[in-house]
């Protein structure tokens, strides 16, 4: 597995390292007055974790959601909108509802909306199996925050959350394919540190799997340059339906765990892959959306 020395982010530094993006990022926890776009460009994913389900509906609010996926050539009007509905915009992210880098779409939007917004800050989030590959391609679109979701750097914990990787033309299961996205996430998180790249850092708190493993996750990360992590609380569904979400005293002893060597961020909304306003306000997604057609798409590898 990649290794690299230790390095600790501490909220003084990451204000210090990342001062304008931590003043215009709703989700580094320093800019609550701002707000945030979720564009659902990416319908594909290539791995399969145990606890994801994706949906088209306008009721839940989990990642994975969507009313609709949208196309490249719809995004910048999706921009143009989302502005007048909601000035305070300063981010727009791709969260899915697959993964952003599973097909070519998150990057063209964003490399669309640098030209025209070269104000607006980009966000990509990726489960970060592809992350070592795109590296060059990220910066040209003008990306410089990127959410990698990590929830195990051991391939047996690993194992145990994601059903299967599809890789290069090739599908692995079990701790191969584990090790694989592991190492891929670790890599890639570094090689976008070195770049100044802004990494955050999203863990899915699955008690009975990764609940021990917290502070593994956050040394492994931060050691290969990520800035802040966030804890997500499981919400049982898929195979893990049957599972028990955490409770506060398991979300808190996560944090602390976290905390040790990471900032943690602690205001996650558990937002959809089409949210559109401000973390804790008025979501205004619904009018976003209005009088758009239907393209419903979802495909795994």
């Amino acid at each position: 597995m990649e290794q690299t020395a230790h390095v600790r982010m501490d909220v003084k530094s990451l204000d210090e390292k990342f001062a304008h993006l931590a003043k215009n990022h709703p989700c580094l926890g320093r800019a609550p007055h701002k707000g945030r776009l979720h564009l659902p460009v990416s319908p594909a994913c290539n791995i399969k974790c145990r606890f994801c389900t994706r949906a088209f509906n306008a009721i839940e609010e989990r990642p994975g959601v969507t009313r609709r996926v949208l196309t490249v050539a719809e995004a910048p009007e999706a921009i143009d909108r989302a502005l007048r509905l909601c000035p305070e915009i300063s981010v727009v992210g791709v969260a899915g509802p697959g993964d952003s880098l599973a097909t070519g779409h998150a990057l063209a939007c964003f490399r669309a909306m640098h030209e025209k917004y070269p104000d607006l800050l980009a966000c990509l989030s990726t489960n970060g199996l592809l992350l070592p590959d795109h590296v060059e391609e990220i910066l040209r679109a003008g990306v410089r925050t990127v959410t990698v979701t990590v929830n195990a750097v051991d391939p047996e914990i690993g194992a145990r959350i994601v059903e299967k990787v599809s890789y290069k033309g090739k599908l692995y299961t079990g701790t191969e394919g584990a090790e694989i996205l592991i190492d891929n996430q670790l890599r890639g998180i570094r090689l976008l540190a070195e770049r100044d790249v802004l990494v955050k850092i999203n863990t899915v708190l699955i008690p009975e799997i990764n609940g021990g493993h917290i502070g593994a996750i956050a040394a492994a990360t931060a050691e290969r340059g990520a800035a802040i992590i966030n804890i997500i609380p499981l919400i049982p569904q898929g195979d893990f339906l049957e599972m028990e979400p955490p409770t506060c005293a398991e979300i808190n002893t996560a944090r602390e765990a976290a905390e040790a060597v990471l900032p943690v961020f602690r205001h996650c909304q558990h937002c959809r892959a089409d949210a559109c306003g401000r973390l804790g306000g008025q979501d205004v997604s619904d009018q976003l959306f209005e009088n758009l057609s239907a393209e419903n798409t979802f495909s795994h590898g």
